[in-house]
């Protein structure tokens, strides 16, 4: 039986077909995050960028997201080296660092909700932050599933 494409193949060999159905589309890199200037300490939050559909779980304008939003980062093979932010179940991360997706991957279940069905997506569980006029960032400070230390 063939390997898997990720298995097979670096981050940088991959087509961009291949890249995009790496993602897992858990959301959790769409979401604000905080962090201490002083101490360098980071933060999850639950407030998503404004594009991020909150119920559906993916970007509302992907091909032009940068041209809204001009702080999106865009994921490339050499940038997730260097984003010690991603998170922890991050297929591309999983794959930079030689290791294999989790079993809920949808490249492993064949079903495109799995990452939702297995609670790893922040779908629905989140708000946009065009939502609010002001935010309380400590009441917005969450610790989601699979990141923990």
């Amino acid at each position: 039986m063939p390997q898997p494409f990720w298995k097979m193949k670096s981050l940088a060999e991959m087509t961009p077909q291949e890249w995009e159905a790496l993602c897992d589309h858990c959301g959790k890199c769409c979401l604000i995050k905080l962090e201490d200037e002083d101490t360098g300490l980071r933060l999850e939050t639950d407030i998503a960028c404004k594009l991020y559909d909150c119920d559906k779980g993916c970007c509302s304008d992907y091909t032009n997201r940068k041209r809204h939003v001009p702080d999106c980062v865009v994921l490339t093979p050499e940038a997730i080296h260097q984003l010690d932010w991603i998170p922890k179940t991050c297929a591309y991360r999983l794959v930079a660092e030689g290791r294999d997706l989790y079993d809920w991957h949808p490249l492993k279940t064949g079903d495109p909700d799995s990452t939702r069905k297995a609670g790893m997506s922040v779908a629905g569980q989140v708000t946009s932050e065009d939502a609010f006029t002001t935010i309380d960032w400590d009441r917005h400070i969450v610790e989601w599933p699979g990141e923990e230390d």
